[in-house]
């Protein structure tokens, strides 16, 4: 199937994590109800995104929250990309994970987040995630009757080598639940994914958590998805919402023929690999 539709979900994220989870069950209800096939939620949309918050949000995978959009796939019909959740493992580790399940609710990927969000901008936002998360060790591509998605998120992107290995996997669409800020947001948003999007010749889709001026973190919103040639097929403002849109794949193939940056590497010279 060359066209899937997909729903970018930028919700508001609230202290009460069942009510985030409700939140998120309404809107994928009205986005399934809509024809989408594939639904994506915000990074961290079970907890404002604070440090202190992560061990405190944790779950063991299996837990209410994995339950809870397993479900929602599994009722709605649709492949949904859980955002991002605080996890917590055996060992009482706690990791920025997404999920993904598929139209019967099946667990069809996993990704904790592999590069930390620490950063200190004089004048602007200073966050340290490794104060309280660990980082994963994966480099992720889930399958879907749609072909090969691509998932990381939020910092991760900002590394071409992960979105690139990505491709080398398969993938034709990279799916991004993230939380940029207002300082990293408006400088650097549209850019990176437009910047991904033309290097690797995908469609590059990132989703937000709405704006909350009042929150510990205030996120920049304006979800995004960006095509295989550069462009911003549709950008979110601030505010709650969703939007549902068609993406053709086919269109990827076009462009990768039209221009091969894939196929016209030089192998012999150089050559990036997983380990």
């Amino acid at each position: 199937m060359s066209k899937i539709k997909i729903a970018l979900v930028q919700m508001h994220v609230e202290k009460d994590k069942y009510k985030n989870l409700e939140t998120a069950n309404t809107f994928i209800k009205k986005v399934a109800q809509e024809g989408c096939d594939l639904a994506i939620l915000p990074e961290m949309f079970t907890t404002p995104y604070k440090t202190d918050n992560f061990p405190i949000y944790a779950e063991f995978e299996g837990e209410d929250s994995f339950i809870s959009i397993s479900n929602m796939a599994k009722e709605n019909s649709i492949y949904l990309v859980g955002g991002s959740i605080p996890e917590k493992d055996e060992k009482n580790l706690v990791y920025n994970t997404s999920y993904v399940f598929d139209r019967n609710g099946n667990n069809i990927g996993k990704h904790r987040k592999v590069h930390l969000f620490d950063i200190d901008v004089e004048g602007g936002q200073s966050f340290k995630e490794s104060d309280t998360l660990t980082q994963g060790n994966n480099i992720t591509v889930f399958d879907t009757e749609f072909g090969k998605i691509g998932l990381c998120i939020c910092f991760d992107f900002r590394f071409p080598e992960l979105a690139r290995l990505m491709v080398q996997k398969g993938a034709k669409t990279i799916i991004v639940p993230a939380a940029f800020n207002m300082t990293t947001g408006p400088a650097h948003w549209d850019l990176m994914f437009r910047s991904r999007a033309i290097d690797n010749q995908v469609y590059a889709i990132g989703c937000a958590p709405s704006r909350d001026i009042n929150g510990p973190y205030v996120s920049y919103g304006n979800s995004i998805v960006t095509t295989p040639w550069g462009d911003i097929l549709y950008k979110m403002d601030e505010k709650e919402g969703y939007k549902i849109l068609e993406l053709d794949l086919e269109y990827v193939d076009k462009i990768r023929k039209e221009l091969p940056l894939i196929s016209a590497r030089r192998l012999d010279l150089y050559e990036l690999k997983e380990k």
